[in-house]
């Protein structure tokens, strides 16, 4: 038996019987009452609450409950598990619930501006949103925009390298080149987008015009609105890259940058043959951080081109954003959200059993 072992045997079977009798009298309420409303929103019954608050209230009251019954059932040990209980607890309220009641939702047909309320629908959302071109797009537009952290990275490195040399000013530098990751990305979409890259009076169209380009509308053509956002995206983001990039430089070993040297390596094998192969953790780990901030692209999308033109540079959030503000069209709007969080954990599942394959492989 360990050490440090607590058992419940000492603890009298009244309170026991007591910690089940609360647990399970709050479950079979809490139980009920969820079940009732359900029923009821979905018009299968005739009585109900007119909102979901009294589930809420009731949640935290079997919440309270579950916490005193384990103390109650497991004495010591129930001690120990409230310092996890009411973390999990909260992670239910605040992330299960949603996403239950999000799959609820998307299987509605729920305007806000139509009389009639939400009516239950089925899958006829899903099935509008296979047939939905703008969606498809968005999730095209998605690809595009990932590629480009492949160009990011790039960058982010190069600046990490030349930062972490010994450079005139390098302090100053590496304060300036942050600078981007302190500003809010709806502040750079005005200053930038909407100020300096005006096609009329912008600075950045001036010169344009001033190199050849007649008509410099950054955002007016698919292609060239495409390239812009990425742009204004990557400067925004490529200084977060950069500083964990160079965290990781600064922490490689000096003797082995020191023996490469002595060994006479030239300065592309030394990158090459030890300096990309040691930061490769850092490097991964940097790049997916980087997707998943990229996934939630939609900021930039809005405030400048507002998925224009014609929905041709809309990510998904930026659409699903639209189609709730301008359509009001909740149901469908769940239905696209559920949809690209099943398609985002596919694809970061998949990805990050690749890298860890592909890290095996290498180390």
């Amino acid at each position: 038996m360990p050490f440090n072992y607590v058992g419940t045997d000492h603890i009298p079977v009244q309170r026991k019987v007591l910690g089940r009798s609360i647990i399970l009298i709050t479950s079979v309420l809490l139980a009920a009452l969820f079940l009732i409303q359900l029923l009821y929103k979905s018009d299968s019954i005739t009585f109900g609450f007119e909102n979901w608050r009294p589930i809420l209230y009731m949640y935290l009251l079997w919440s309270a409950a579950l916490c005193w019954g384990v103390l109650l059932i497991k004495g010591e040990r129930g001690q120990r598990v409230l310092f996890v209980l009411p973390a999990f607890l909260f992670t239910i309220a605040m992330v299960i619930f949603p996403l239950i009641f999000s799959v609820y939702i998307s299987l509605h047909d729920w305007n806000l501006s139509a009389f009639e309320g939400q009516k239950f629908s089925g899958l006829d959302n899903f099935r509008a949103l296979l047939g939905d071109a703008y969606y498809w797009n968005s999730l095209l537009n998605m690809v595009y925009y990932l590629l480009a952290i492949v160009v990011e990275y790039a960058i982010a490195f190069g600046l990490a390298l030349l930062l972490n040399a010994q450079i005139v000013a390098r302090k100053f530098f590496r304060v300036v080149f942050l600078l981007p990751l302190m500003l809010s990305p709806v502040a750079v979409s005005w200053m930038i987008g909407k100020s300096l890259m005006e096609y009329r009076f912008g600075p950045a169209a001036a010169l344009a015009r001033q190199l050849g380009w007649e008509t410099p509308a950054f955002f007016s053509s698919t292609e060239i609105a495409r390239i812009s956002l990425m742009i204004l995206d990557a400067w925004t983001f490529i200084p977060f890259m950069m500083i964990m990039l160079l965290a990781g430089l600064q922490a490689l070993s000096k003797e082995v940058n020191e023996a490469a040297k002595i060994d006479g390596a030239t300065g592309w094998q030394h990158f090459w043959k030890i300096t990309f192969p040691l930061m490769l953790p850092v490097s991964i780990t940097t790049t997916v951080i980087r997707i998943i901030f990229k996934l939630k692209l939609a900021d930039i999308v809005i405030n400048v081109t507002s998925g224009g033109p014609g929905g041709t540079t809309d990510t998904v959030t930026s659409f699903i954003f639209r189609e709730y503000r301008d359509r009001s069209n909740v149901g469908y709007g769940t239905m696209m959200a559920v949809v690209y969080l099943i398609i985002i954990i596919i694809l970061m599942t998949l990805l990050l059993k690749q890298l860890n394959r592909w890290m095996q492989k290498v180390t």
